[in-house]
C-alpha cells in the first residue's frame, strides 16, 4: 500500500512525491491542475463552506450546535483515489492533483463538515535530527501492517550518548515549492505556508529509544532513570520548539487545521493577546499531545512518568487538545492539569459513558467510532445503532463525530459513504 504523509489541513495522505522538488509540467497537465484547482475554488465559494466554518468556530468555543462530523479515510484514500487515476508524470505535480481531486470527491461523496477553503497549504521544510542514537525501524516485507523498533537504549549507561535533536528550515527549498505552486494555481487558490509544530508524544520518543516493554519494566525497576531520559526527551523537544519560535518559523493554525487527532482548529481565541500580527508564538497556537503508549498504565504511573514532562511543553500553547487511540476512562481527572485543554480524545476503548460525564460541555468531546466496523461484514443497521448509543449517550456535551485510522475499505468507497450518510442521518435525527 502507499505510504501517507500528513497534510496541515487534510489529515493522513498518500504520499505520492516522497519529497520531490516541482519538477516540469507539458501545457496539457498545466491546464488540468487549473481546471482542478477552477473547480475546487467553485466549491470553496458556496455557502455551506461559510455554515459549515461558522459552525466549527461555535463548536470550538463550546457553544450548543449539532455534532461536528469528519470523516478521514487515511491509508484507505489509496482504495479511493489510486495513483491510476493520475494523469501528470511530475511526482510533486501528482501530489498536487490527487489533493485538489480528493478535495472533489469529499464534496461530493462524503458530505461531512471537513471545511473546503479557497487556499492552498505547504508545509514549511522542517527537519529534526535524532537523538543520537537512532532505533532501527523493522517492517512487514510490504512495508505496511505490522512493524516494531530495535530501540538502541540497551543498557542505562546509554543515555549518557543521547544528544538534543537539531532543528532546520530549510527557507529556500519551501520558497521554491511556494513559487512553483503560486505560478501555476496561485491566480485561482492562493499559497499559504504552514510549520509543523512537534506532537507532545515523549513516551512515543521513549518507546522507540528504550523499547516500549522495557519502558514499563523501568518504571518499576529504575523510575530515577527513566526520569531522567523523560526529563531529557522533554527539555529536547521544548528546545526545538522554542527555536522555531524565536526563529519567527511559526504559522498560525487557527482555521481549517487539523489538530492530529481529530477536530478542525477554527477559533477567534488564537492568535492570544499581545500578538503583533507577525510574528507568531507558541501562545498562538493549538498544541496537541499524546500518549498512546501508555493505554494500559494506570493513572499515577501516566502522570508521574509522562504527563508531569508534557505539561512543560502544554503550557507553553494558547490552546489544547490531548489524546488518540489511548482511552482516559480512568484518567480524565488527571487530565483536568492540562493547561487550556479544549478537546479531548474519546477513543472506542474508551467507556463513552464516564466520557460523557467527565467531560460535560466543558471540553469537546472527540469521539473516534471504531473503523474496524468499515470491514469484514459491513453491516448498516449496526452501524446504525452505534453510532446513535453514542449520540444518546453524549447528549449535553459538545460533541464531534471523527471517523479515522481507517487502513482499508476493501476497495468499495460505498462502504465510507454509506457510514458517512448514516451518521449524518443520525445527528440530523437528533438536532
Amino acid at each position: 500500500m502507499m505510504p501517507t504523509t500528513l497534510h496541515p489541513t487534510a489529515g493522513y495522505l498518500p504520499n505520492i512525491a516522497h519529497g520531490a522538488e516541482p519538477g516540469s509540467l507539458t501545457h496539457a497537465e498545466r491546464e488540468k491542475l487549473r481546471s482542478l484547482a477552477q473547480q475546487v475554488a467553485e466549491i470553496a465559494g458556496e455557502r455551506r463552506q461559510v455554515e459549515k466554518r461558522e459552525l466549527w468556530y461555535r463548536h470550538n468555543r463550546l457553544e450548543p450546535v449539532r455534532p461536528m462530523l469528519l470523516v478521514f479515510p487515511e491509508d484507505a484514500w489509496a482504495e479511493i483515489i489510486g495513483e491510476d487515476q493520475l494523469e501528470l508524470t511530475d511526482p510533486f505535480w501528482r501530489q498536487w492533483e490527487w489533493y485538489l481531486r480528493h478535495l472533489i470527491y469529499r464534496d461530493i461523496k462524503l458530505a461531512d463538515d471537513f471545511v473546503i477553503e479557497p487556499t492552498l497549504t505547504i508545509t514549511r521544510a522542517v527537519s529534526w535530527s535524532g537523538w543520537g542514537l537512532e532505533p532501527q525501524t523493522v517492517t512487514s516485507e510490504h512495508g505496511k501492517g505490522a512493524w516494531k523498533y530495535e530501540p538502541p537504549i540497551k543498557s542505562r549507561s546509554d543515555i549518557d550518548r543521547l544528544t538534543h535533536p537539531i532543528v532546520e528550515v530549510d527557507e529556500a527549498r519551501t520558497q521554491r515549492a511556494v513559487e512553483a505552486t503560486g505560478e501555476v494555481l496561485g491566480d485561482i487558490l492562493p499559497v499559504r505556508i504552514h510549520c509543523p509544530i512537534p506532537q507532545v508524544n515523549l513516551i512515543g520518543e521513549a518507546a522507540a529509544l528504550r523499547g516500549i516493554e522495557q519502558v514499563m519494566l523501568d518504571m518499576y525497576d529504575n523510575p530515577a532513570w527513566l526520569h531522567r531520559l523523560m526529563e531529557f526527551i522533554a527539555e529536547g523537544i521544548l528546545k526545538g520548539a522554542q527555536y522555531l519560535e524565536q526563529g519567527g518559523y511559526l504559522a498560525l493554525n487557527n482555521g481549517h487545521h487539523y489538530t492530529d487527532s481529530g477536530g478542525i482548529g477554527y477559533t477567534y481565541e488564537l492568535p492570544s493577546s499581545g500578538f503583533d500580527g507577525h510574528h507568531v508564538r507558541l501562545s498562538d497556537l493549538w498544541g496537541f499531545g499524546v500518549a498512546q503508549e501508555l493505554s494500559l498504565v494506570g493513572p499515577a504511573q501516566h502522570e508521574e512518568f509522562v504527563l508531569r514532562y508534557q505539561l512543560r511543553l502544554l503550557e507553553q500553547f494558547g490552546l489544547n487538545a490531548y489524546g488518540c487511540c489511548e482511552p482516559y476512562t480512568h484518567k480524565f481527572a488527571m487530565l483536568e492539569q492540562i493547561p487550556r485543554l479544549r478537546r479531548v480524545s474519546v477513543s472506542p476503548w474508551c467507556d463513552i459513558e464516564v466520557a460523557a460525564e467527565r467531560l460535560q460541555d466543558r471540553i469537546i468531546y472527540s469521539w473516534k467510532p471504531n473503523p474496524a466496523m468499515i470491514v469484514g461484514r459491513f453491516d448498516p443497521q449496526t452501524i446504525r445503532t452505534y453510532i446513535r448509543r453514542t449520540l444518546q449517550v453524549a447528549q449535553g456535551c459538545v460533541l464531534e463525530i471523527v471517523h479515522k485510522d481507517t487502513f482499508t475499505i476493501e476497495y468499495e468507497p460505498a462502504r465510507l459513504e454509506t457510514w458517512t450518510r448514516i451518521a449524518r442521518e443520525e445527528i440530523e435525527r437528533i438536532s
